[in-house]
């Protein structure tokens, strides 16, 4: 085991943290261009990225996506309820706190001894209202209470894989139960070239949605490379043109699908439910190389 005496709580750490966690070898890597930034990996697969002084800054291309989505459901600073699937080093729950201050957030993530490891060497601002569950998300997901959430934030990978039953209809409807009216899902989906797992969740998604958008790389919708996309869901309009001008200004710039051109993207797939859902697809080795 590598152990970086300072850790999180120092101002620059010169080793990284390595510790077994039930997922598998996980890493805490220091950012050498910010004192208190760190990325988590677990067996070589990039997770998290977070800066401790500017909980603020989104590193990784799919998070930034993801932090437009939150800065657009209402209001600008407004508190929000937001439920995390998935937690890692708790990014984007500390984007929320930094963002929204006086959220109130769950963040659901299966990995007790990740948990731990996170809470000790990255810990969360204890002003921050998160509370932490190590439970199986569809599980935590039924624990919260009925209309309770603004936004659900679905960010889970098994690996490098989001578990099947995390991709049906029927974890849609409890994601339905669990969301306040004009309330946002919005998920991180990893698939590459020819893009069917991706097209079965947009499918999945417009069977329980009225009002869906997807940002992603172009290259990735035209099928060219394994990414990520993110999956944006809810029953009122979504800021569409804000979107797609955040989405465009990015340093990787991402692009928006939605209405008829989302529909045509989808390709008649049909949507999933858990008896034929399966895991994402693996993402081939060149990808974290």
């Amino acid at each position: 085991m590598g152990r970086s005496r300072n850790s999180g709580r120092g101002r620059a750490a010169v080793e990284a943290v390595v510790e077994s966690v039930d997922g598998g070898l996980a890493r805490l890597v220091p950012d050498r261009e910010r004192p208190r930034a760190w990325t988590l990996l677990i067996d070589d697969a990039p997770q998290s990225h977070v800066d401790l002084d500017d909980p603020a800054y989104l590193s990784f291309e799919y998070q930034r996506r993801i932090g437009h989505v939150i800065d657009t459901a209402g209001p600008a600073g407004r508190p929000v309820q937001a439920v995390h699937l998935g937690g890692g080093a708790f990014t984007l729950a500390r984007y929320v706190a930094a963002t929204r201050p006086r959220s109130t957030q769950q963040v659901v993530e299966r990995d007790a001894q990740l948990v731990q490891l996170v809470r000790r060497e990255l810990p969360l601002d204890p002003g921050a209202r998160i509370r932490v569950r190590s439970v199986d998300a569809r599980e935590g997901l039924a624990k919260v209470r009925d209309g309770w959430a603004d936004l659900v934030v679905a960010d889970v990978f098994s690996g490098a894989r989001t578990p099947a039953h995390l991709t049906s209809t029927e974890f849609l409807d409890d994601v339905r139960r669990a969301l306040a009216p004009g309330g946002v899902y919005v998920a991180n989906l990893a698939d590459g070239p020819p893009l069917a797992h991706l097209r079965g969740q947009i499918a999945t998604a417009a069977a329980r949605f009225t009002e869906l958008a997807l940002i992603a790389d172009p290259a990735v919708l035209r099928g060219r490379r394994f990414g990520n996309s993110v999956l944006v869901a809810s029953d009122v309009p979504l800021p569409i043109a804000e979107l797609t001008r955040r989405a465009a200004s990015d340093p990787h710039p991402g692009r928006v699908q939605h209405g008829r051109e989302l529909r045509d993207f989808t390709g008649g797939a049909a949507p999933v439910g858990d008896l034929a859902a399966v895991d994402s697809p693996a993402p081939p080795p060149s990808v974290f190389r």
